[in-house]
């Protein structure tokens, strides 16, 4: 196994132990960090939900940015004295983009929280919520940027030949470039997190497997359609139970 691969694969690793140490001992002071009982946040609590989202998102995504890593690593062997460092900068650049994401999300628990439409697991307590982030989701996966995103994601050869650049500096822009296509395919899937809870190991673990058979399997762009279409009929149904 490629050294860059294999330190992906031990980040992914470490960070699905640490939700599995947060989910299961909820009782912990850092794990109650996380878990802020009202929209009145302390500094440590900021903090907490961050990391914990940015751990959250490095879980979900790296395994199915392996094969980009691997293709990466592969095409870079020729230019051996920098070759680790450029991987480094590949790998780093992906989860800057992630972070970011975080920080978007921290924020939106906040808000969310303040208008008493999640609790401290950040599980929706609001129909209406629950039924938009279902149909926004749905709606998105047969969208033409979903679709862009996604075909970019699949194929990690057509990406970098297209893309590549010479340096360190270069290898960090095509992570950048790489975790922003991979922002625009899964962000939508993501979301749903505020539906079935941050800290509901199982629903994260079935939509990191979703993330994955989309950009992985055989069959994933077809897969993606069947998935937005059992979101929008959860969506409709949330919507109907909210309007009856």
């Amino acid at each position: 196994m490629e050294r860059p691969v294999a330190g992906a694969l031990a980040l992914s690793v470490g960070a699905w132990a640490v939700l599995a140490w947060l989910a299961l001992d909820m009782g912990h002071p850092l794990a109650q960090l996380t878990m802020p009982a009202s929209p009145h946040w302390s500094a440590a609590n900021v903090a907490a939900v961050l990391v914990m989202w940015a751990v959250m998102m490095a879980a979900m995504m790296l395994p199915s940015a392996l094969p980009m890593v691997h293709t990466f690593a592969r095409l870079g062997r020729e230019g051996a004295g920098e070759a680790p460092a450029r991987a480094r900068a590949f790998v780093a650049a992906y989860l800057v983009v992630w972070c970011a994401f975080s920080l978007l999300a921290s924020a939106a628990q906040w808000a969310l929280q303040a208008l008493d439409w999640v609790d401290p697991m950040v599980v929706s307590t609001s129909a209406g919520l629950t039924a938009a982030l279902l149909l926004i989701a749905g709606a998105y996966q047969f969208s033409p940027l979903k679709r862009l995103c996604l075909a970019g994601c699949r194929t990690p050869l057509g990406f970098l030949l297209g893309e590549w650049r010479a340096g360190v500096s270069g290898a960090f822009v095509m992570g950048l470039r790489h975790g922003l296509l991979c922002l625009g395919c899964c962000w939508a899937l993501m979301a749903l997190l505020f539906v079935g809870g941050a800290m509901n190991l199982p629903w994260v673990a079935a939509l990191s497997v979703a993330v994955a058979i989309e950009k992985l399997a055989p069959q994933g762009p077809r897969l993606a359609g069947w998935l937005g279409v059992a979101l929008i009929g959860a969506g409709l149904w949330h919507l109907w139970r909210l309007l009856a």
